[in-house]
């Protein structure tokens, strides 16, 4: 069973009052669109109002039956959450840019596996790489990167997202990807 229809058939059963099925919703995602949040406003906290923000939105919209992303719920949810973290610089003047000190990794997958502490600081250490190397990268760049890799996106929705042609979209992710490469040979970076 796809993961489209896994989370269509979780939202049905949630709207039909098993509210279970949100948490294993929410529970599912957490990590994706917490990090999509986090990657934006660098401040755990702020993140973590946001998520809430987030998750309050999506359901009202549930209850008022007007959900109708046909199997795209995840894209659906990073795209309001994106939307909860650009209004809130815009609400305090700052812009927005896409940064990360203590999110999660935007290329990690959710893992439900046990590790032993070796292999979690091994883990950790990558992960911190992997974002500094990011927040290198021009803004525009790392948002597509964000969008696309960790908000599960396609060129298409992160266009008409961000305003701009999908060829400019692929062209941002394209040099966005030759970047990295160019900083860890430059920089001798080893990712294990």
């Amino acid at each position: 069973m796809s993961e489209q229809i896994k989370d269509r058939a979780l939202i049905k059963q949630y709207i039909q009052g098993n509210e279970a099925c949100l948490e294993m919703l929410i529970n599912k995602h957490k990590n994706k669109v917490f990090t999509t949040i986090l990657l934006i406003v660098n401040d755990t906290y702020i993140a973590e109002d946001l998520f809430q923000e987030t998750f309050i939105k999506v359901i009202r919209t549930f209850k008022s039956g007007k959900y109708n992303e046909e199997g795209k719920f995840l894209p659906w949810v990073v795209r309001i959450a994106r939307n909860l973290a650009i209004d809130h610089f815009r609400k305090s003047k700052r812009m927005p840019t896409i940064t990360s000190q203590d999110g999660e990794d935007i290329f990690r997958t959710i893992e439900i596996r046990e590790s032993n502490r070796e292999e979690s600081f091994i883990r950790n250490q990558r992960d911190d790489t992997v974002r500094q190397i990011i927040n290198m990268l021009p803004a525009e760049q790392k948002e597509v990167l964000v969008l696309r890799h960790y908000g599960d996106m396609s060129f298409k929705e992160i266009a008409e997202l961000t305003g701009v042609s999908i060829n400019t979209a692929l062209g941002r992710m394209r040099y966005a990807l030759n970047n990295m490469r160019k900083i860890i040979a430059e920089k001798s970076i080893t990712l294990q």
